[in-house]
């Protein structure tokens, strides 16, 4: 949004040095406006000045205006509603009062975006949507030091750019907890490259995660003066300014249980036909064609695969699934599996997130949720059964099942080489099996859904049976809770799959009736960890399922995303 900026927000005007702007992706960029917020009541970071010059900087070479201010009367809804995102820069202790607090909930839950930086993570302790926004608070320190950061997402705008190792010098924090049941974690801290360390092997130190409609990214990062002058971490916080502002998309859902197929090493794959990828830097890059590389080691039945993929132009490449050992003829995946394709310019049929000449993606939820030509792109392909759903950047925008006898989503995966003008390029191929041969049908898909309690009107329990993960149900903040939904008839149920936002449930039961009122318990739960609970085997005839809440994880209530039903 460009709108003149409001009196509440108080402009620091800073003499600093000036800096060459790191991004020239974001050059594009439509313009936008962005507010950083650097008051502190606590321990104050010399390198506040530095910072909000830096981020004055890349916002003159990135087309975004910066106002920056340490007067939380900014915090109202009018004011707050001019930026497409608002930064916490080195922030600590309580900096809002309960107005201000309501204000910025309001303004992030309706699509605003937050960046927290460095010490935001020791900022609003006794705030629980804070502690959701940020993803996890401080714990302790050691000495500043050098490290090796393993950057696990190579896509997201903020860490594309990023080696595989980084390393860098700062002040490396702990957190109380681990972030990654309800953030997408971009990168670690590999503790045995420094001293001090106390969460083990997984110690994320930057994330992403969206709430409701807006997002949030945060970065451990950004304690020195000296982190404002290093081009890979200036090129991170663009990133993420970018991706919270909603001008970059990412997938920033929650991952965990994923092997990976190729992230450097391309043992257990095979080429078919003429062409081929190059290997370099954790990335294969299409040469020649028409060409299939293909994982050779294994067949795959129902499974969640995901690829991060890069278009130079208008090029054409695509994903193969459900096809047969093709040997040394790629036209065997062509005939006999699908492709989702990516290619930015063909009929409606033949461009990104189609089923190749099958079916369309749905092109408006595409457009809004694709990175243009240059940019990395995320890929989530959902086959279950004989039904694959297309992920782009985490928005569902296509959902096709296979009726036809001559092919079946069971097979081998592969990505492909289309020609000597085409260039591709993947990264972190990795795959999740699912438990199971699950039916296509979700048959608690917008059927009449009750609970125990709601949030607020904002959050009905209908919201966890629409398939959306922009949606969710979310109870009153206290044990018990439930929700249910009526299938419309009695059936036999086989499995049900939830799908939690960062207030799950670390105890609860899976309970199924015939009439609504006897209810029995079909799976009992507890030392959950939120994510993705997907409960097979469960062999219930009813007409009512319900999930029963019986112990929070969090301050605040139960929250579902998606409440799915599955059986005959």
């Amino acid at each position: 949004m460009r709108k003149l900026l409001a009196g509440a927000a108080t402009a620091i005007a800073l003499a600093a040095c000036t800096f060459t702007a790191t991004s020239p992706a974001s050059a594009a960029d439509t313009p936008y406006d962005v507010l950083v917020f650097s008051k502190t009541a606590g321990f104050r970071h010399d390198a506040i000045p530095v910072g909000i010059q830096t981020i004055r900087d890349l916002g003159a070479a990135n087309n975004f205006t910066v106002t920056a201010t340490e007067d939380a009367g900014a915090f109202t809804t009018g004011n707050l509603a001019q930026y497409e995102a608002v930064v916490f820069l080195n922030t600590t202790g309580d900096v809002l009062n309960d107005t201000q607090q309501t204000a910025f909930e309001s303004y992030v839950r309706g699509g605003g975006g937050y960046v927290g930086v460095h010490a935001a993570a020791d900022t609003e302790y006794g705030w629980p949507f804070y502690g959701q926004l940020v993803g996890a608070y401080f714990h302790s320190h050691p000495a500043i030091q050098q490290v090796t950061a393993r950057v696990e997402d190579r896509g997201h705008p903020s860490s594309a750019h990023l080696p595989q190792a980084w390393t860098r010098t700062d002040e490396l924090y702990n957190y109380q907890s681990n972030p990654r049941a309800s953030a997408h974690v971009l990168a670690t801290l590999d503790e045995s490259t420094y001293s001090g360390g106390n969460m083990g092997a997984d110690h994320p130190i930057a994330w992403c995660k969206t709430v409701d409609n807006g997002r949030s990214w945060y970065t451990g990062f950004g304690h020195t003066q000296a982190s404002y002058s290093e081009t890979n971490f200036r090129t991170h916080l663009l990133g993420g300014l970018r991706y919270a502002s909603n001008r970059a998309k990412a997938d920033c859902r929650p991952e965990t249980g994923y092997t990976k197929l190729y992230n450097g090493s391309t043992t257990g794959w095979s080429q078919s036909g003429p062409g081929s990828f190059t290997n370099s830097d954790a990335t294969l890059s299409s040469t020649g064609g028409m060409g299939l590389f293909w994982y050779s080691a294994k067949q795959f039945t129902s499974y969640s695969l995901k690829a991060d993929w890069r278009l130079t132009g208008d090029s054409n490449s695509g994903i193969f699934v459900g096809f047969p050992n093709p040997g040394n003829d790629p036209w065997v995946a062509v005939n006999q599996g699908y492709e989702v394709q990516i290619d930015a310019t063909d009929a409606a049929d033949r461009t990104t997130g189609a089923i190749y000449t099958f079916q369309s993606a749905d092109l408006a939820a595409r457009d809004a949720a694709l990175n243009p030509a240059g940019e990395w792109n995320a890929y989530e392909l959902l086959v279950e059964g004989q039904r694959i759903r297309v992920y782009l950047n985490g928005k569902l925008i296509n959902d096709f099942t296979n009726t036809d006898p001559a092919r079946n989503l069971d097979g081998y995966i592969g990505i492909q080489n289309h020609g000597a003008a085409d260039q591709a390029a993947f990264r972190n191929i990795r795959i999740k099996e699912l438990t199971g041969q699950p039916p296509v049908t979700n048959l608690a898909l917008n059927k009449t859904a009750t609970a125990s309690s709601v949030e607020n009107a904002s959050y009905p329990a209908s919201n966890a049976v629409d398939a959306s993960t922009s949606t969710r149900w979310s109870s009153a903040f206290s044990d018990p809770q439930w929700i249910q939904v009526d299938l419309g008839a009695v059936v036999t149920v086989n499995r049900v799959r939830l799908q939690w936002e960062a207030a799950y449930a670390s105890a609860y039961q899976i309970q199924t009736s015939a009439n609504g009122t006897t209810w029995t318990t079909a799976r009992t739960v507890t030392g959950a960890n939120g994510g993705e609970d997907d409960h097979t085997g469960l062999n219930a005839s009813a007409r009512y399922v319900r999930v029963h809440g019986t112990q929070r994880a969090t301050p605040w209530g139960y929250s579902l995303y998606n409440f799915e039903v599955y059986g005959n």
